[in-house]
């Protein structure tokens, strides 16, 4: 089968938007806030911009390389870049999004749950969340079963009807609408934050340098900011190789990469600039220490705090989050859709994408309904693990979390930099690169070689050790 049965974006921009939007989800939006407000603020924030100009732009590099030269899914992808080692790599990246899949659409869901509430006490003058708090609003949520699985299904089916469209009637359209606005409404989300009577305290806590945080305990700024540098560039889940393996031969993938970089650290910290003023206004430590639950909770009690216009910002900022997450899942959830697509096209047959989509979305279904009913832990549902105490036993969520951005991920990266460095040769990235006339430049190439040699194995062994260590909270 020809590459263009397949489908190719339809422009580069198209690509851009799907790529950069595959970024700029639930990782820039909901864990960038709260984990740099856990990790020491501007200490977290230099390294997290050290790792993603390095580590990320090599690994990033690697993957849309990868993707491309193959022209197929991401397991096929690697595969053709050589043995049991790639063959390893690629179902690894296919573990990732499965896994991540099962709790990001969980939290997609409570983001509409949350715009639904909003909207209601906007809509209809009434009190929906009945005067409560954000602890008891999300509290009540999470023990609610029927309404969690329910929101689910209905963020799963959205993400269904985008998917089922193709790359690019399905993803490069949502995205090319969804991305902009996305960016408009968090700029306006941005300028209520920065507003807020104690929200200087916050900028302050993002930008002013404070670097004690890497003297008390480094590895943990290091192995925080390293995740989240995965989680938020889509990186060692498949997506990256994916979205690579539908460019055309004449685009740059050196200037894509970089672009795809500096977009989502901008709106990683865009996000910082509108979710920790807001959560400093009600005090330092509601941003230090909310956690997760900052996004939930914390937020949710900011809006409450507005008076009659908290409801128009919470319609409004969960449904930027919504955007978010709905560019990201669909991203996740076609590494696996093509990957069964061209596993029956080079069997013989013709795949039909909108059963293979559909399938695709049920079987995820399946595991995020878990996810879903469990409520963070609060349901007393089992969870592997549980007796040991450790974090990654706390709730499904933190088990599934552990597995794939805890494990997979950085060991995903680890493992590729040994392969591609000192195996496979970065030759084999230069050579895509340089097709259709591109210069990577000597420069460039040494800078590639040296990190993807050196400094991506050396640091993806202290993040996945770092990252263990806090998962299982394990003094380190």
């Amino acid at each position: 089968m020809e590459h263009h049965h397949r489908g190719e974006w339809g422009s580069n921009l198209g690509f851009l938007m799907a790529a950069v939007g595959s970024a700029v989800g639930l990782g820039n939006i909901w864990a960038f806030p709260y984990k740099m407000g856990a990790s020491g603020g501007f200490a977290f924030l230099v390294i997290y911009l050290i790792l993603a100009a390095t580590i990320g732009f090599s690994i990033m590099l690697c993957e849309l390389a990868i993707g491309r030269r193959a022209g197929r899914s991401v397991l096929v992808s690697y595969q053709q870049a050589g043995g049991k080692m790639g063959t390893f790599l690629g179902f690894l990246a296919m573990l990732s999004p499965f896994l991540i899949l099962s709790f990001y659409t969980v939290l997609g869901a409570y983001c509409m749950e949350y715009m639904s509430l909003n909207l209601a006490d906007l809509a209809f003058g009434v009190a929906a969340m009945a005067g409560m708090s954000g602890g008891d609003t999300f509290g009540s949520m999470l023990t609610n079963q029927f309404g969690s699985v329910a929101f689910t299904f209905l963020f799963i089916c959205i993400c269904l009807l985008i998917i089922r469209g193709g790359i690019k009637d399905g993803i490069e359209k949502f995205n090319k609408i969804g991305m902009p606005a996305l960016f408009v409404m968090l700029v306006i989300v941005i300028v209520r934050a920065v507003t807020l009577p104690g929200a200087s305290e916050g900028l302050a806590f993002m930008f002013a340098p404070n670097f004690a945080p890497l003297k008390e305990n480094f590895l943990k700024v290091l192995s925080t900011a390293g995740g989240q540098m995965f989680f938020s560039l889509s990186l060692a889940m498949g997506i990256t190789v994916t979205y690579g393996s539908y460019l055309s031969k004449k685009e740059s993938l050196v200037k894509n990469s970089l672009i795809i970089i500096i977009s989502d650290t901008i709106v990683a910290i865009m996000a910082g600039m509108a979710v920790l003023p807001a959560a400093f206004a009600l005090g330092g430590e509601n941003a230090e220490k909310a956690g997760p639950k900052l996004l939930f909770i914390t937020l949710q009690d900011v809006f409450n705090a507005m008076g009659p216009t908290g409801p128009i910002f919470g319609v409004l900022f969960y449904l930027l989050v919504i955007l978010a997450a709905i560019t990201s899942a669909i991203a996740l959830l076609e590494v696996l859709a093509t990957f069964l697509s061209d596993r029956i096209a080079l069997k013989g047959h013709t795949p039909n994408r909108a059963k293979l989509v559909t399938i695709v979305c049920l079987v995820v279904f399946a595991e995020a309904a878990l996810v879903a009913a469990d409520g963070l832990g609060s349901n007393g549902l089992w969870i592997p693990f549980h007796e040991t105490g450790r974090n990654l036993g706390g709730s499904w969520l933190d088990f599934m979390d552990f597995i794939s951005e805890g494990v997979a991920m950085p060991l995903g990266a680890l493992l590729m930099s040994v392969w591609i460095g000192w195996f496979v040769g970065p030759k084999l990235v230069r050579d895509e690169v340089e097709l259709e006339g591109h210069k990577m430049g000597s420069g460039l190439y040494a800078f590639f070689n040296f990190c993807i040699k050196f400094i991506v194995p050396i640091a993806m062994a202290f993040v996945l050790y770092g990252q263990v260590m806090e998962f299982m909270r394990i003094p380190s």
